[in-house]
């Protein structure tokens, strides 16, 4: 049975993995060298600083896929709104995985304070990661074309956006940072 729990130390390895397989096959990242361990390590510690969600999806102590949100740029203005990122291994696609991971990641980052989560999805011909995003109700808000060199080709970037709790109806109850 899968179940979807926040990140822990031990999960390092299997995100790192799973992670530098889609920097190396994948076109939904631009990242070109797989980052390290090391590397990983820093991107987590970085969310959980901030108090936002890192999860996982585990089935029989696999992991099966990861997904997480950081502020959408690094000037504090922006700490209400995060970019998402999830990624599954190869072989757990298409199995309903994707789409619980974004929804319970959604719900953590609007308990979180988070009032706008935004896409950031590498090449428009991604039908996966769009389709994820919109089955729970992200909508496009954009594409920027030929942004990205990769694989030897051009590759646009498509912009989604999802609203969280109260949006922007009324200023946060916190402005701290």
């Amino acid at each position: 049975m899968t179940i979807l729990r926040p990140s822990q130390e031990p999960d390092l390895p299997a995100i790192t993995a799973i992670y530098g397989h889609h920097v190396l096959h994948g076109s939904g990242t631009f990242e070109t060298d797989p980052p390290s361990l090391a590397d990983m390590r820093a991107r987590r510690a970085e969310v959980l600083a901030r108090q936002l969600p890192f999860l996982v999806a585990e089935d029989g102590g696999r992991i099966l896929g990861f997904a997480y949100c950081n502020w959408f740029k690094p000037r504090p203005a922006y700490r209400f709104s995060a970019e998402d990122s999830i990624y599954l291994a190869p072989d757990a696609h298409r199995r309903g995985l994707g789409r619980a991971l974004l929804a319970e990641l959604a719900a953590q980052a609007q308990a979180a304070g988070v009032r706008k989560l935004i896409a950031v999805i590498g090449d428009s011909a991604n039908a996966g990661s769009t389709g994820v995003h919109r089955s729970i109700g992200f909508e496009q808000v954009g594409v920027l074309k030929s942004c990205g060199w990769k694989f030897e080709r051009w590759l646009d970037v498509v912009l989604m956006e999802k609203t969280l709790g109260a949006g922007s109806s009324r200023p946060p109850q916190s402005t701290g940072v």
